[in-house]
């Protein structure tokens, strides 16, 4: 004889409802590098060095693999980055645009392309920007654990720089 209550039970189900935002590892942005759990803050600048667009990833992730996201849609006299943007396919996306490619070839090229030296020497003016993002102590120190809060933090710190 087979026991009913098994089949009509009061209590709660095994599988719980969730909302349907990211979840886990991913909502949060964290990937593992040599130095633990961090976060990559990608910038693209004007040239006073004001962030003009803001990318995380985690921090494990090439920087290639975001550059696309932040030199779609500029139109600017020069593209300046240091050599983890080093690509064929970037390349052909910048020049597309008409702009200048400063952007030093990666030591395993096997055709090094030139660049303007003086010219990536302006290079330090996004460096400079994220030294002073790195004032601002809650993002220098990831208070936040969810990646939309971090963001935002960072584009509030962007916004600060860009008022003073």
């Amino acid at each position: 004889m087979a026991d009913d209550r098994l089949d009509y039970r009061a209590s709660a189900s095994a599988r719980r409802w969730r909302a349907q935002g990211k979840r886990g590892a991913d909502a949060q942005g964290l990937g593992r590098s040599r130095g633990g759990l961090s976060t990559k803050v990608h910038a693209a600048g004007d040239a006073l060095g004001l962030p003009v667009r803001l990318i995380a990833s985690p921090g494990q992730r090439n920087d290639i693999a975001f550059a696309h996201d932040l030199v779609d849609g500029f139109e600017a006299g020069a593209t300046i980055a240091d050599k983890g943007y080093d690509a064929d396919h970037l390349h052909e996306k910048i020049a597309e645009t008409g702009a200048e490619i400063v952007i030093p070839p990666k030591r395993n090229r096997k055709v090094q392309r030139p660049y303007d030296t003086h010219l990536y020497k302006e290079r330090n003016i996004i460096e400079r920007f994220f030294n002073k993002l790195k004032q601002f102590r809650r993002v220098a120190t990831r208070y936040d654990k969810l990646l939309a809060n971090f963001m935002g933090f960072v584009k509030l710190a962007a916004i600060a720089i860009w008022l003073r």
